[in-house]
C-alpha cells in the first residue's frame, strides 16, 4: 500500500468550509462500544477537494485544554450519531492508538499506520468506499 495520500487533509476550522449545524458533532461527547466516555469533538479533519470528512479530532483528559491529549479517529469508526457520538471500538484501544508528531511521521505515513490500528483501508486505497456520513439513527 502507498502512503501517498491523493489530498491533503486540514482541519474544518482551517479549512473555509463549514458543515450544517445538523451535521456538526463538534463539541460532542464521544463515547465507545460499551458506552464510556472517550473524549468530546474537539474539531474535524476534512479533505477540503472531496468535501468529506476523514477523521474526528477528540480530546480528551486534562483540566480547562491544559494537557488534554488529542486523538484522531476514523469517521469509519462511528456506528451511530445522537446527542453523542458512538463508536466502534472502547476507549482503551482509541487510548493506544499512535500519535502524531508531524515532525517525526509525514501525515499520509501516519494516516496509513492510524487507518490499520482501527481495522479500516485507508480512504485512497482501491474500492474503499466512504461510510454513510452522519450516521444519524
Amino acid at each position: 500500500m502507498t502512503t501517498d495520500t491523493p489530498h491533503t487533509l486540514v482541519h474544518l476550522t482551517d479549512s473555509g468550509l463549514a458543515v450544517t449545524a445538523d451535521d456538526d458533532v463538534r463539541g460532542r461527547e464521544v463515547v465507545d462500544r460499551n458506552g464510556d466516555e472517550v473524549g468530546t469533538v474537539d474539531d474535524l479533519v476534512v479533505d477540503p477537494e472531496e468535501k468529506k470528512v476523514r477523521f474526528l479530532q477528540v480530546g480528551s483528559g486534562g483540566f480547562l485544554g491544559l494537557g488534554e491529549r488529542k486523538q484522531l479517529i476514523p469517521v469509519d469508526a462511528i456506528v451511530r450519531i445522537d446527542e453523542k457520538v458512538h463508536i466502534a471500538q472502547d476507549r482503551g484501544h482509541v487510548a493506544g492508538a499512535p500519535a502524531y508528531d508531524p515532525d517525526l511521521v509525514p501525515a499520509g505515513e501516519y494516516y496509513e499506520e492510524l487507518y490499520g490500528y482501527y481495522g479500516y483501508p485507508p480512504f485512497w486505497a482501491a474500492g474503499y468506499a466512504y461510510p454513510p456520513y452522519p450516521f444519524y439513527l
